[in-house]
């Protein structure tokens, strides 16, 4: 669940201003091609971070959020298998992945705390647009019963990615 979830927010944080609004939504296609971008992109900061952080904290959180992202994407990639839907790529998965590639370059030139805190930082942001994404969004829109559930069950570990990172937060802004 926890990975879902990070994998979610982690793609929603990058969201294009506007997308989320559209009347009709994203189709269950195209939510599944964003929950996948959007757990990609936190697997990869993740990676970066078990590299790269300094604080051990910040290193066991990265190691979470490549184990719990990398579990919602094979719990997504399962279903849609299973429904036999083929993901979309969208302008918010397009997006998404641009957004963490753009972090991805900015993280790289930092060193020690600095990188510390501007991957918190990032993983705070990411994970409330996930969940805003979810609420307002994805599963509103999801017409698939299966995939609407998939979504409700992994939105608690998004919840603790946020509670998490911001207790990190808290602690390495100092």
């Amino acid at each position: 669940m926890k990975i879902a979830l990070a994998a979610l927010c982690s793609a929603l944080a990058f969201w294009v201003p506007g997308v989320l609004a559209q009347p009709a939504g994203p189709t269950d296609a195209q939510i599944a091609a964003i929950v996948v971008t959007a757990n990609q992109v936190d697997i990869d900061a993740g990676k970066l971070a078990k590299t790269k952080a300094h604080d051990k904290e910040v290193k066991a959180f990265a190691e979470q959020m490549i184990t719990d992202h990398t579990g919602v994407n094979e719990q997504a990639t399962a279903l849609v298998t299973k429904l036999k839907v083929k993901p979309e790529e969208n302008d918010t998965s397009r997006s998404l992945k641009q957004g963490g590639d753009d972090n991805l370059a900015k993280l790289k030139r930092l060193k020690g705390a600095d990188f510390d805190r501007a991957y918190i930082d990032h993983e705070v942001t990411y994970h409330q647009a996930v969940i805003d994404a979810l609420d307002k969004t994805l599963i509103p829109s999801a017409k698939n019963e299966e995939l609407k559930a998939l979504l409700i069950k992994v939105r608690p570990a998004f919840v603790a990615h946020l509670e998490h990172a911001k207790s990190l937060q808290s602690k390495i802004g100092k």
